[in-house]
């Protein structure tokens, strides 16, 4: 048995409950039910288990969560999304009880942006986050009625927009609440009149640990008199292990309830979700998943931010694993039937030039290419690593010009560029440029700090300090050592990590690859151990040694 703490993602003060134990050996099972009478769908509907567009086309969302009402001026990160491989992005609204209130106009300003960039858009009241423990968050029942308020921007937008009623709608207080007043604002918003599909999330500030979402959706879903109900859960610390992660999803499976992941990220306050096994665990059932969060995050939690300052082209670790990994955003998203079959814009853009390589160091070159042309506008770039027949995403970009960072010393590359129009379309491929970096050698100069933040049985969080010492700035580094016991890096911000055995290799982040001279740049990482803990003694940076601090 163990117990669960969710501290919230985005500007939410800490949650202080302890959540309490449940044996997984001991989960009741969920039952499969008849489907109720229901309105014929005018949009998204939900048919044995799984989600469909008005087509019948099957459905499986691959995005993102915005902050859009904490950051309104940041509308244009949707055209960023989208660029980057989403079909989907999961915005956050305000009622006005916790938060500055999203109105009509606003609500149908962010559904028109949804759709010219060809996105599905999932809406979701935040005022409803950690109620019964929370202060100030507010019921389910007053989240439909802040829906009820701007139908008139939602309405015959059911071919794009879904409504997910209350994000995180109980904490770890009275939250077998949930049933009643999840099915209650269900039929509220059916009476109101809306056809859409609707989302609900679970309780536990959305992790349902205590099970009551995952026990009691059938019933949830047959008290919606359209049969249109889709299921939420968010997996942070709770799901820590594979085995819960599959456990969990595939119970939904079995019973023909559609589930999808409304958030999740790399690392959390409560523990470390393993986001590998939820990626893999979502493709291989064909579930809907969308990461927590684009930007613009806060309270100790800036980790989960995807990209720094909702500058696209400064990913973070977290970002270029949700959106360039196995099983992530680039490699399996598809776009919704409605835009790819709806008659508009299939025209590609033209190639871009063949783009030039300049600044090239040990570790880091910059390209820059002449811009591609389109009759409704380029969004982005796509620059690829060409090894022969075969390519690897690289970056992504809006600007005709991009900086690489954390490659090899002495080492040979060879990239290529495409160009992507607000349509999806995707240009043929720039001619290819070749660029060697510099060899790493030994005049770098640098001095390192090591030490461990906290431990725990079998884990420890670890901060490393890396201080240019030399008289010039570090245009791109790429930071090794070996571990002298049998720790193992699970998840690291500030770049991008990759263990062999003890040896472990860490490339610059696109927000710390540059090390002016005198200026340091800080990782943190969380990494598994045994019943010691030493430090590694020899850190070297482009292949010179560092100093220890």
């Amino acid at each position: 048995m163990r117990s669960r703490t969710r501290t919230p993602a985005l500007l939410r003060p800490p949650r202080t409950a302890a959540l309490a134990a449940a044996l997984l050996g001991l989960l009741l099972p969920l039952f499969v039910f008849g489907a109720p009478a229901h309105a014929a769908p005018t949009g998204f509907r939900v048919e044995n288990g799984r989600l469909l567009e008005r087509s019948g086309n099957d459905f499986v969302m691959r995005g993102v969560n915005h902050a859009h009402t904490w950051y309104p001026n940041q509308i244009g990160s949707l055209a960023h999304i989208k660029a980057k491989g989403a079909n989907t992005v999961r915005v956050v609204l305000a009622s006005g009880d916790r938060w500055t209130r999203n109105d009509t106009t606003d609500v149908a300003n962010v559904v028109a942006q949804c759709k010219r960039n060809r996105l599905i858009c999932v809406l979701e009241v935040h005022d409803t986050t950690g109620y019964g423990e929370q202060s100030g968050a507010v019921t389910l029942s007053r989240a439909a009625d802040y829906w009820i308020s701007v139908q008139s921007a939602l309405t015959g937008q059911e071919d794009h927009v879904i409504v997910n009623i209350g994000n995180e709608p109980y904490g770890n207080n009275n939250y077998a609440g949930w049933t009643a007043d999840t099915k209650a604002a269900i039929q509220k918003l059916r009476t109101a009149g809306f056809d859409h599909t609707i989302m609900v999330d679970a309780p536990n500030w959305g992790q349902d640990w205590a099970f009551t979402m995952r026990d009691n959706a059938a019933s949830v879903f047959a008290a919606d008199p359209d049969a249109n109900t889709v299921f939420s859960i968010h997996m942070y610390g709770v799901f820590d292990t594979a085995a819960e992660v599959s456990d969990y999803l595939n119970r939904f499976v079995a019973a023909k309830l559609p589930i999808v992941v409304g958030e999740f990220g790399h690392d959390h306050s409560d523990g470390n979700p393993d986001e590998d096994a939820i990626l893999a665990t979502a493709q291989r059932l064909g579930l809907g998943y969308l990461g927590w969060s684009w930007s613009g995050n806060g309270g100790g939690v800036e980790y989960l931010d995807m990209v720094t300052n909702f500058d696209p082209n400064q990913l973070t670790s977290w970002g270029q694993r949700l959106f360039n990994g196995a099983n992530g955003i680039a490699a399996t998203s598809k776009e919704a039937a409605i835009y790819s079959s709806s008659g508009g814009d299939t025209t590609p853009p033209t190639a871009p030039g063949t783009p030039t390589a300049s600044a090239a160091t040990s570790s880091s070159a910059t390209l820059t290419w002449t811009a591609a042309t389109d009759a409704t506008g380029v969004t982005g770039y796509d620059v690829v690593r060409v090894n022969g027949t075969t390519e690897t995403a690289a970056t992504t970009t809006t600007s005709t010009s991009a900086t690489l960072t954390g490659l090899t010393p002495a080492t040979s590359y060879t990239f290529a560029v495409y160009a992507r129009d607000a349509a999806g379309n995707r240009s043929a491929r720039s001619g290819t440029v070749t660029v060697t970096t510099a060899s790493g050698g030994s005049t770098a100069s640098c001095a390192l700090g090591y030490r461990v933040t906290g431990e725990w049985s079998g884990g420890f969080q670890g901060e490393i300090v890396i201080r240019n010492t030399g008289t010039s700035a570090v245009n791109g580094w790429t930071l090794r050592w070996t571990f002298p016991d049998s720790q193992r890096v699970s998840s690291l911000w500030g770049g991008t990590a990759a263990q062999s055995g003890a040896a472990v290799t860490v490339t610059a982040a696109s927000y710390t690859a540059n090390i002016p001279a005198a200026g340091s740049v800080t990782l943190g990482f969380t990494a598994t151990r045994g019943t010691t803990n030493p430090a590694p003694t020899t850190f070297t940076l482009n292949g010179a040694a560092c100093t220890s601090t």
